[in-house]
């Protein structure tokens, strides 16, 4: 095998505008000598202001803005963690931390191999470019293969269906942008992990608030539109309140968390359309194979069979009965806790 080892190169000011997470960022911007204080003064006002722009933007549409050419991208981008750590909200914080890493993962795409396995040792990835391997060129270590595949449910990703030489997974660089997607998303989010004795300026506070605001709004947005008007979600045996409220922020569900609120909500008149959305939040997102998974589930492909949720028994067993209430020790299944639960609310 002819492998190609790449020398340590410097990252220029326009990879870090693209790439502002990366280690060598911290250095450029400590020659820009930029306080707290500095950050709510008049002349760096198009920095505050870019900053709050990435949040909101990923907050309300998963995406930053694609700025890569204006020099207040590498500062906005300190500015926006900062504004994402004051709000101490976990929704957000995810949220924006898979906006940057999703805009990333399309800049990472279209890059020269040289800069993507520069990208790549960034994240102390053992990674080499194999010229006798012409469709897939990108050689690492299963150990990184394996960390960043975890949440991602489509078949290719199964070590099985990769190629696999000693311990070495060979990958296209489509591929290699993508786990490198869960990487930068998962170095943001340590990112914006506050310090204990962290206390932002007046002005963040206030903007850090405000961005709250726009956070409930959309959480409250999204669940009104996949909410059927019949549908009474205060009926909503304890389960299913879990699995929704962790599923409409984004964290992640197991195979089986997700079967029983997909197969849930499409049993009480969600469209496949409406439940789907409700997956956009997840790290592992993907639109095509989620609305696949829920409509089989729903019987509109297939066999045409529409899948019911486990019954209470089953969920016990796999730890997703989050503690029984009075009702819940009355009856078998989910279904039925919520068939009586809603002629109670129905009749008041």
């Amino acid at each position: 095998m002819e492998t190609v080892h790449l020398e340590e190169s410097v990252f220029t000011r326009a990879d870090f505008a693209k790439y502002p997470f990366l280690k060598g960022t911290a250095s450029y911007l400590k020659r820009l000598n930029l306080t707290l204080n500095d950050i709510t003064s008049s002349s760096t006002a198009r920095i505050l202001k870019r900053g709050r722009e990435r949040v909101e933007n990923a907050i309300l549409n998963l995406t930053i803005g694609k700025r890569d050419d204006d020099p207040v991208e590498i500062p906005s981008f300190a500015v926006a963690v900062l504004l994402a750590m004051s709000t101490g909200n976990q929704f957000v914080k995810r949220r924006y931390a898979l906006a940057e890493a999703k805009q990333a993962y399309l800049y990472l795409q279209n890059e020269p191999p040289e800069k993507l396995v520069r990208v790549a040792q960034d994240f102390e990835w053992c990674i080499s470019l194999d010229k006798t391997m012409v469709s897939t060129p990108y050689a690492i270590p299963f150990t990184d293969y394996l960390r960043n595949t975890t949440h991602l449910r489509d078949k290719k990703w199964k070590l099985v269906n990769r190629s696999l030489k000693n311990g070495i997974v060979y990958l296209n660089a489509h591929d290699v942008a993508r786990l490198l997607q869960e990487e930068i998303r998962r170095r943001i989010e340590e990112k914006l992990q506050s310090p204990e004795q962290f206390k932002p300026p007046d002005e963040i506070s206030q903007i850090a608030t405000e961005i709250n605001k726009i956070a409930a709004e959309k959480i409250g947005v999204q669940k009104q539109e996949m909410m059927p008007q019949a549908m009474v979600q205060e009926a909503f045996p304890p389960c299913i309140k879990a699995l929704y409220a962790s599923a409409t922020s984004g964290k992640h569900l197991s195979h089986i968390g997700r079967f029983t609120l997909t197969s849930f909500l499409v049993n009480i008149g969600l469209s496949p359309e409406q439940v789907a959305e409700l997956f956009s939040n997840a790290a592992d997102y993907n639109e095509r194979l989620t609305r696949y998974q829920v409509e089989h589930i729903a019987g509109d492909r297939g066999s045409g069979t529409k899948y019911s949720p486990p019954k209470c028994e089953t969920l016990q067993t796999h730890g997703l009965c989050t503690g029984m209430d009075n009702l819940c020790r009355r009856v078998y299944h989910p279904m039925r806790y919520y068939k009586l639960k809603a002629k109670s609310y129905q009749k008041a």
